[in-house]
């Protein structure tokens, strides 16, 4: 049966919360997981234009300046370095497609992934919101950009990069992001804005200058000699095929950002839906254009040997050295900065939603919108974890495999959601429910689940260069290993406290739904103890339960 949500509590707020969102709430397949938050006390901030430059913002980080070259090197040949960015297209649009239909199921819910998984797997009970709690709260920091940033930073001021100032720079970048989005979503929404709009006129300089480079208008003498025989050198290392793929699809990661902040929206699935394909087919383009600028101005073996260099080669055999040492640094700078922002908004929303489920400890902290309106805790807890990992580990092998280590577990719940939209169909049929109004093509399905199933057994295919041919001196496959581990860790974890504790002691976990001072919604996890004459347990609560203010009013006091 389903749960109810706050709108069966007929209280002043819920009836007006059932007037201004009655047409958007198809969540009466809600099956438990958090309360449904009918009005949001975040406020409802989020656009079309600040959807759609969240995912521009997100999607265009640091990758497409970067990447290039070691994706040209896994994969041995210019024709197939350009599929691979094709490959990367389609995969963005199939997981695209299929999140936009799971937010037209449930589109008052912030948070994606959480919503999805709590929601297509609720048996066994709370086995997926811990598991995904855990992995997400432990792997929610933000280092690469914020290196980066200072890096190219330290550049543009013609300053030598040493361990220290880069990581001052950085942890001093990402405590500035951090705590002005704390402050004012609005405003932090009008700078995402703003540097994302630059980022995409960086790279449509880049992409309209390689035209006129393969029209013969600059000094590159020969702009088509990486076009011929374009796939001469091909590799079939399938590890090799599988870095690149990899490269390619965290250079297109955060085409779902906008869903992120659903619950923020005042026409939810119209604008996810304009955002994200908005923005995708922006980048696509972009990203496709500015490779082949890159393989029209700088030589192949370049390219491939240049490391994290290959924008910054376009710009000197283009334009000389003085744009490649100081207007690069700086452009790519501000796309990390930005990228920053994108994903700081997104994921605080990420955590505070898990924290609603109340899976966390502290669950009315998670949820809390004071006192800026903002999720302030889950940003705290983020800022934390990102400066633990940019100034702990040691730079090289540590740093890199901290990285990696974030990636592996992400594709397994990609897998889990993308089955579970045919779980959440077939639910919804039985119901007699209605279909989702959008609904993904099957075989778009089928390709992402594909997708999503190479990249996890690909990986441990050995590299063309050896057992410790990755990017660390160690076993390649090291961070599969370990994130693996992770994962069996929480279902262990989760054993003992949802079964062996409660049967040992006799009691069972209840959720209990409240509501805080400030409007938000989250649950708490009870312990209801068997009854002396052990006839059982207390009467199951309801999903949502009548208003419980926690701060006491001055007549209470008196």
């Amino acid at each position: 049966m389903a749960s109810k949500s706050q709108e069966d509590i007929k209280t002043p707020g819920n009836a007006e919360a059932q007037s201004v969102h009655s047409t958007t709430d198809v969540n009466v397949l809600n099956e438990g997981g958090a309360p449904v938050e009918v009005i949001s006390p975040l406020g409802y901030e989020v656009g079309f234009v600040s959807g759609f430059f969240l995912n521009v913002s997100e999607m265009i980080g640091t990758g497409v300046f970067s990447t290039p070259g070691a994706i040209l090197k896994s994969v041995g040949s210019v024709g197939f370095s350009l599929v691979a960015w094709a490959i990367g297209t389609l995969i963005a649009f199939s997981g695209l497609t299929l999140y936009t239909e799971l937010a037209s199921m449930f589109p008052n819910r912030s948070g994606a992934e959480v919503v999805y998984l709590e929601q297509a797997y609720p048996k066994p009970r709370f086995l997926f919101p811990t598991t995904f709690a855990v992995i997400s709260v432990l792997l929610s920091y933000t280092a690469t950009n914020a290196i980066v940033f200072a890096q190219y930073i330290l550049s543009a001021a013609g300053q030598e990069s040493t361990r220290w100032n880069t990581r001052g720079i950085a942890c001093g970048v990402i405590t500035f992001v951090i705590f002005t989005s704390a402050l004012s979503t609005k405003w932090s929404l009008r700078f995402v804005n703003v540097v994302s709009f630059v980022k995409v006129v960086t790279l449509l300089f880049i992409v309209i200058t390689g035209w006129v480079v393969l029209a013969g208008g600059t000094r590159v003498s020969d702009p088509h000699a990486n076009f011929r025989h374009g796939f001469s050198g091909t590799s079939s290392n399938g590890n090799g095929i599988a870095t690149a793929i990899v490269k390619v699809n965290f250079a297109f990661s955060g085409w779902s950002n906008a869903i992120n902040v659903m619950g923020e929206m005042r026409d939810p699935v119209k604008t996810v839906k304009r955002a994200g394909y908005g923005a995708l087919g922006l980048v696509s383009f972009l990203y496709f254009f500015a490779n082949i600028a890159y393989f029209a101005a700088v030589p192949r073996a370049d390219i491939a040997n240049s490391g994290q260099l290959v924008a910054a080669l376009f710009f000197k055999n283009v334009f000389g050295d003085h744009a490649a040492a100081k207007v690069l640094p700086l452009l790519i700078a501000i796309s990390a900065l930005g990228n920053l922002y994108g994903s700081t908004i997104g994921q605080a929303r990420i955590l505070r939603e898990i924290g609603r489920q109340g899976v966390l400890p502290y669950p009315k902290l998670w949820a809390s919108s004071k006192p800026f309106g903002t999720p302030f805790f889950p940003m705290l807890v983020k800022w934390v974890l990102s400066l633990i990992v940019i100034v702990a580990p040691p730079p090289g092998d540590a740093f890199n495999f901290l990285l990696d280590l974030a990636s592996y577990p992400s594709l397994v719940f990609a897998f889990a959601i993308t089955v579970g939209v045919w779980i959440l169909r077939r639910r919804r049929q039985k119901q007699g429910l209605p279909p989702a109004p959008f609904r993904a093509w099957n075989v778009l399905l089928v390709f992402y689940a594909l997708i999503s199933i190479f990249l996890l057994v690909m990986p441990w295919y050995p590299p063309s260069s050896g057992r410790d041919g990755g990017d660390v001196s160690f076993w390649y496959a090291t961070y599969c290993v370990v994130g693996i581990a992770i994962l069996g860790i929480c279902g262990i974890y989760y054993w003992v406290w949802i079964v062996l504790l409660p049967r040992w002691r006799g009691y069972t976990i209840e959720e209990e739904a409240v509501q805080l001072s400030d409007g938000a919604w989250t649950n708490i996890l009870v312990r209801r103890y068997h009854d002396e004459a052990g006839g059982g347990v207390a009467a199951e609560l309801p999903h949502v339960l009548p208003r419980i203010d926690f701060e006491e009013n001055e007549h209470e006091k008196k």
